[in-house]
This record gives C-alpha cells, sequence and structure tokens, in this order.
C-alpha cells in the first residue's frame, strides 16, 4: 500500500485543496499572515501521515509523525475560526470546514491507536 492510499491522507490532501481554493479569496494584507499560515499547516497534515507511512519501521517515529500531523490539524482549526470571526468565510463554509478537520482528527487518532493495522512493526 502507498501512503497515497491511507483515507488520512486523502481526505486531509482534499482538505488542504479545498483551503488553498478558499484563501484564494482572502484580502491581500492576509497574503503574509493568515493565509500563509492556514496553508501551511493544512498542507502538513498530509505530509506528516505520509512521513508516519514511511517510518512505520520504527514505532516511536511512526506515532510521533501522526501527533505532529494532529498538532498541525488543531492548527488548522484555529485559522479557519480566525478566517470565519474575520468574516472571510461563512458559518456554512466555516461548518463544512471543521467538520471535515474533526474526521481528520479522528483517522489520525485511529491510526495512532492501532498501528498495527498500517504495518507498525512491535515496539
Amino acid at each position: 500500500m502507498r501512503f497515497q492510499d491511507l483515507l488520512a491522507y486523502q481526505k486531509s490532501f482534499a482538505l488542504a485543496m479545498k483551503i488553498f481554493e478558499i484563501t484564494k479569496s482572502f484580502p491581500k494584507e492576509e497574503t503574509y499572515s493568515l493565509t500563509d499560515q492556514i496553508r501551511r499547516s493544512s498542507r502538513s497534515v498530509a505530509a506528516n501521515i505520509a512521513e508516519s507511512y514511511r517510518k512505520r519501521i520504527y514505532p516511536r517515529h511512526f506515532q510521533s509523525k501522526l501527533t505532529d500531523s494532529d498538532a498541525e490539524n488543531a492548527e488548522t482549526q484555529v485559522w479557519i475560526e480566525f478566517a470565519y470571526k474575520c468574516n472571510y468565510i461563512s458559518i456554512e463554509m466555516y461548518t463544512i470546514l471543521i467538520s471535515e478537520s474533526e474526521e481528520i482528527g479522528k483517522l489520525i487518532n485511529y491510526m495512532i491507536l492501532n498501528p498495527k493495522k498500517f504495518g507498525v512493526a512491535e515496539d
């Protein structure tokens, strides 16, 4: 299996791409702050999932990268909230993005709690 086949990766990549498209409409003064931050953190979720899968031969590294991914996912939720409070996205979009992010968090936590299902060796 490839890391691209992982549901957590697929959903996190899709969310990062959705955020990329949405942030194109953010004000220019946010380019180097909110826009940059939310794009970076959302992309990092998928990147850390990929890294964790490649490091699955080392159980502690697998778990560490997944916890990094979970932390980036939480950071993304903070930036989504800022985007909503600054009126850059609607309540409907806020609800959709947070819901997708929460689902990704559940998938990441499933991977953390069930490492053997992802080919992680015993410690």
